[in-house]
């Protein structure tokens, strides 16, 4: 750390229709340091990311590199300024193999041939530079979500960077694979790399980082050295509130069995049995692997069962597919809300009603009047930040997509609500806010199963937990025998009569 000045943003702003997404931003980066970004979703962490990298330029304001100012960044100049990113979604061919993906726009060539041995020799001069053992002929596909990460980081490197953004890089791995990653962004400080690195996870921030920057509501709050802060304050500085405590105070609910589970297997999960109660919420812990997201999916009808049977309000239930389960009263919030639980490109409006528009269409016309009118009832009811229920999903906040997602399913009135990582990719407000949707959908009477891998959102939401373990359940306890080490050993494989 303490090094040079490397990068300036001066009076950055970024306007869109009815959006100012970059007000007025100004942030200095040192040489050598790794400069965490916080903020809630839509602070302007992203906009201000593809600033950096020229996908977009600003409205106003200017990049000072190395003493250069630049009016107009572009993308190949942020390149031959010594500036990459890894983004969330990677950029990797998996087909290719890691050294082809690492000199993928650049390969080194022999006259008129591929030059495979140089790219060999330099990506294994890449990867001992990273402390990382990795086969430069092993194709990308055949390589774990942690391994494709360093294969990026490779490729930035390969580059001659200087300046490494680094966007959610935790969010797609195992803790193992993420420990594996922090080696590799302190090996890349100590060789004089600047690392910008935008997290939700405060762990993080504190473990790697020496300097921190806020954003909040398109605007820089503040920056400050990391080891004169702490987690309070940081997310006092995000939110601009004091946030009360973090998980709501469960009621005590009624004890009526809306939902059992009888002897159930298929999709990888064996003999699982369990009962759900009406206005209870009911958490699923374990391991990766051991079968979380794949009895949901049971559950939903996305894979039949094989054997054993759903007993819905009295009534035997063995979906076929999903359509199914839907009519039955079950839905689905889905881990990746993305890919499985939004049409991007489609409006707010559109991605809310279209579950439910047979419902209020006739004869194929469309009710518009009713279409906007449920839209608005639950853009007010979650507390949907946007300026036009006419907005693209794609547009929204990950908190945000997230209320988008729940509203289409609440539209249909369900009884069992599946959550699946509910709070992944969500800022520190955005979750208290989903917690207490949960909780007032739990008092309303509404049967909610949550699959967390967060074990503070497990033990502070759930009334009871089911654990599993490869498939299997291995326990299932009350609010008040609740433990991380419980929940721990009943993950590793602990009998469940223990």
């Amino acid at each position: 750390m303490k090094g040079d000045m490397i990068l300036k943003l001066n009076h950055i702003s970024k306007m869109y229709p009815g959006v100012t997404a970059l007000d007025d931003l100004n942030i200095q980066f040192q040489e050598g340091e790794i400069h965490a970004i916080v903020g809630e979703n839509g602070a302007g962490k992203s906009t201000m990311i593809k600033t950096i990298s020229g996908a977009i330029q600003p409205t106003k304001g200017t990049i000072e590199i190395n003493g250069q100012t630049y009016e107009h960044m572009t993308p190949a100049l942020s390149r031959a300024n010594g500036i990459a990113v890894i983004y969330q979604e990677f950029t990797l061919i998996p087909v290719l193999s890691a050294a082809e993906n690492i000199f993928m726009g650049e390969f080194l060539m022999n006259g008129m041939v591929l030059d495979r041995k140089a790219m060999y020799n330099k990506s294994k001069e890449l990867f001992e530079r990273l402390k990382v053992n990795i086969d430069p002929n092993v194709k990308v596909a055949d390589l774990t979500t942690g391994y494709q990460q360093i294969v990026e980081i490779a490729k930035a490197v390969s580059k001659d960077a200087k300046i490494l953004i680094m966007d959610e890089p935790s969010a797609p791995l195992t803790t193992s694979e993420v420990e594996a990653m922090f080696k590799i962004v302190d090996t890349l400080k100590e060789q004089g790399v600047t690392i910008i690195y935008i997290s939700h996870r405060m762990e993080e921030i504190f473990r790697l980082s020496d300097r921190v920057s806020v954003l909040r509501d398109g605007k820089y709050i503040t920056t400050v050295n990391t080891a004169d802060t702490n987690k309070a304050e940081l997310i006092r500085l995000m939110v601009g509130r004091e946030l009360t405590e973090t998980y709501p105070v469960r009621a005590k609910h009624a004890t009526e069995t809306i939902l059992s589970i009888r002897n159930v297997s298929g999709n990888g999960v064996k003999d699982i049995s369990f009962d759900v109660k009406k206005g209870e919420i009911l958490g699923m812990a374990g391991l990766i692997g051991a079968g979380r997201t794949e009895l949901a999916q049971l559950l939903f009808g996305y894979e039949e069962i094989t054997e054993g049977e759903i007993i819905l309000n009295g009534k035997s239930l063995k979906p076929k597919n999903c359509m199914e389960s839907i009519k039955a009263g079950i839905a689905l919030v889905p881990e990746d809300r993305k890919r499985q639980g939004l049409v991007l490109d489609m409006t707010i409006k559109e991605n809310t009603t279209m579950p439910s528009l047979k419902d209020w269409s006739s004869h194929s016309v469309i009710n518009h009047k009713k279409e906007t009118e449920i839209t608005e009832k639950y853009i007010e009811s979650l507390r949907t930040k946007t300026p036009s229920m006419d907005q693209k999903a794609k547009n929204l906040s990950g908190g945000n997509q997230q209320k988008v997602v729940l509203a289409k399913w609440l539209a249909m009135n369900p009884d069992i609500l599946i959550f699946d990582e509910p709070t992944r990719g969500i800022d520190v407000g955005a979750k208290q806010e989903i917690y207490q949707i949960m909780n007032d959908l739990a008092d309303d009477g509404k049967a909610i199963i949550m699959i967390s891998s967060d074990m503070e959102e497990l033990i502070g939401m759930s009334d009871r937990i089911v654990v599993l373990c490869k498939g299997r359940m291995t326990g299932i306890m009350d609010r008040d025998s609740i433990s991380q080490e419980s929940i721990l050993a009943k993950s590793a494989g602990g009998d469940e009569n223990e």
